[in-house]
């Protein structure tokens, strides 16, 4: 079990952290959200004992979290592979220096390098590398000791589809085997994708925290998409209806309440249109963290 207990951390007369809690009670993905500056990168690294805390807990499993006694993999936001560096020499450098003897180090890179399907580099620097495979590489130096307690931030970015898959694959892999993964990430899809519970920070407080689910639940529904056989561009806007998108008679449409839509279901009915597909949505994730923040972006 993880326990941040209102930890605060000030910079001079600013206040960065401003009595945070959050706590993972089970292995699972557990979402880190916020502006430039709310708070994200100072908790990840109090958390990781980098920095010291002004006030406040910070426990794993009921004791202190401690460099030397939590074993934890980080995958920074700011990549650092060395670039003239063969890969197996990085890979195993690391893993020494979290304390894996060298046959033990060897057979986690050749596992991890199986997994992520990076095998035909680990000879090669790390400059000759895509971005893409340096991120998988450093990904890598994060589990390669088999760490309970994992942070990741911005853990696909240059990723390219398949390679996003292959790391989807395993992030979900390692929850199934007890870890506890805290995720950062601007892909607010990503993060509801993988994360039952989330907190989101804005100048370093905490304006909305809880489980992902119930949080949806209590808005009310926002959108609709509707797929018919004819363009209604027309109805919609007879019903002042706003368009978000269209991709030939596919619409997204946002509404204010649940009736907006029916009325509009009502109407292309009537008409005589096919309809081949109707949802009602609650706020995307997205939604809520930029009514939460006051619309700024990541």
């Amino acid at each position: 079990m993880l326990k941040i207990e209102n930890v605060s951390k000030s910079f001079g007369n600013k206040k960065v952290v401003d009595n945070i809690s959050i706590n993972m009670n089970k292995p699972e993905v557990f979402g880190l959200l916020g502006t430039n500056g709310a708070g994200k990168t100072t908790t990840i690294r109090m958390l990781l004992g980098i920095l010291k805390k002004d006030s406040g807990s910070i426990t794993w499993n009921g004791k202190p979290v401690d460099r030397k006694k939590v074993n934890f993999g980080y995958l920074p936001e700011e990549r650092g592979v060395y670039p003239k560096v063969k890969i197996i020499e990085q890979l195993k450098y690391f893993a020494e220096l979290k304390g894996m003897n060298k046959e033990d180090a060897i057979r986690s890179i050749n596992k991890w390098a199986k997994i992520l399907k990076v095998e035909e580099y680990l000879n090669m620097p790390a400059e000759k590398l895509s971005k893409g495979n340096q991120q998988k590489i450093q990904f890598m130096t994060a589990v390669i000791h088999d760490p309970e307690l994992i942070v990741l931030d911005e853990p696909f970015s240059g990723l390219d589809p398949v390679n996003t898959e292959i790391l989807k694959k395993v992030i979900i892999d390692l929850v199934n085997k007890g870890k506890y993964i805290i995720m950062s990430a601007h892909e607010m899809h990503t993060i509801e994708e993988f994360c039952s519970n989330v907190v989101i920070l804005n100048k370093g407080k905490t304006v909305l925290k809880g489980n992902l689910r119930e949080i949806k639940d209590s808005y009310p529904a926002n959108r609709i998409l509707i797929s018919v056989n004819k363009d209604i561009n027309k109805i919609i806007k007879s019903l002042k209806l706003e368009l978000e998108n269209s991709v030939g008679n596919s619409y997204v449409i946002k509404i204010k309440d649940e009736n907006d839509g029916y009325k509009l279901l009502d109407k292309v009915i009537y008409s005589n249109i096919k309809v081949n597909k109707f949802e009602i949505e609650k706020p995307t994730l997205n939604d809520i963290f930029i009514e939460k923040v006051g619309g700024k972006d990541e």
